[in-house]
């Protein structure tokens, strides 16, 4: 297995595109446009669809630090600067056939709700308004769910929905006015209930081990998760556009396993030489997503979980940087 040692190594392997992304990009007849491109996912996915062979990617955000946006022209993707919550600049943006509705507000939703149910339910409400005649991916959050046992694969899309906390409940109501629109327009849609992406700079592994590297205990209340690797998340909504519908198809995507985070801090631990500090007790049951409905549409994930905490261990040990954004994983609150 080769480290990754690099942030230009990590964001080449997450954006170099696999046989079945560049043929299904290929096949895609005209511009994608991504809403929300400047966030922790945005700019690799639009490298990777650049790098597929896509006709033209366009790039929409607010763009507050200015040299994201000059990073992503330098990638081949045309960027728009624009306030999406402004009626005026929403509607002056170009069409295109293809959207993806990635923009959101998470962290910090705690204590700024106006903003938080602006963004994550009026805001997919006025893009699907705005655009009826696109085929739309929405990436919306697996905390839609209400918790499952941590016996079972976890929750999948005909399970019942029962958020927990603000931020999850708008998450809901943005995907309810993204169904009604759907539905009413005729325009194809899927919803993407994402459980925990993560890579080098970003994710519950990095957590881990800045905790373990740092001699801080690990809270054991939240004890599994899912973990899919960023770039394996990226190909996955590469290839998703022939699968929006109307009404709504939604899809849960994560990998395939529940992992218990004392083991996973172990490993991580091992390979630092550093032995983990471990705080409180497993619940017995947690925020968990079964994807084998994407799996089955689109095959299974090429990264497996002990690379990826290969990679985190070895990135953390040799001080590789990051975004300084904490997943906050562990609120069984729903408090982010």
């Amino acid at each position: 297995m080769q480290q990754i040692d690099t942030e230009p190594q990590l964001i080449n392997q997450m954006t170099t595109p696999s046989p079945c992304v560049k043929d299904a990009v290929t096949k895609l007849n005209g511009d994608i446009m991504i809403l929300g491109i400047a966030g922790k996912m945005g700019p690799t996915l639009g490298e990777l669809l650049v790098r597929a062979g896509a006709k033209k990617v366009i790039g929409v955000s607010r763009f507050s630090n200015p040299s994201d946006q000059d990073d992503l022209n330098t990638r081949g993707i045309t960027t728009h600067k624009c306030d999406l919550l402004d009626d005026a600049a929403l509607n002056a943006l170009p069409d295109a056939p293809y959207i993806y509705l990635m923009a959101g507000h998470k962290f910090g939703a705690t204590g700024n709700e106006p903003l938080t149910w602006a963004m994550n339910t009026m805001l997919p409400g006025k893009v699907l308004k705005r655009f009826p005649q696109s085929r739309i991916i929405y990436v919306s959050s697996g905390n839609v769910y209400k918790y499952t046992s941590v016996t079972t694969s976890g929750a999948t899309e005909t399970d019942p929905v029962e958020p927990i906390g603000e931020y999850a409940m708008s998450r809901l109501g943005g995907e309810r006015l993204a169904e009604f629109y759907s539905k009413q327009q005729n325009t194809p849609l899927a919803i993407v209930r994402l459980f925990y992406a993560t890579e080098l700079r970003y994710g519950i592994l990095i957590d881990i081990a800045q905790k373990i590297h740092a001699q801080i205990p690990i809270d054991l209340a939240m004890g599994h998760v899912n973990q899919i690797w960023q770039g394996d998340a990226n190909a996955y909504l590469a290839q998703m556009f022939p699968h929006c519908n109307t009404p709504a198809n939604i899809i849960n995507m994560t990998g395939k396993d529940v992992l218990p985070i004392r083991e996973l801090a172990i490993s991580l631990g091992e390979k630092m030489n550093i032995n983990p500090i471990f705080e409180g007790n497993e619940s017995d049951n947690a925020l968990l997503g079964d994807a084998t409905k994407m799996f089955n549409q689109l095959a299974h994930p090429q990264t497996p979980i002990d690379t990826i905490v290969n990679w985190v261990a070895h990135w953390v040990k040799n001080g590789g940087p990051t975004l300084g954004k904490p997943t906050k994983y562990e609120s069984r609150t729903g408090k982010f």
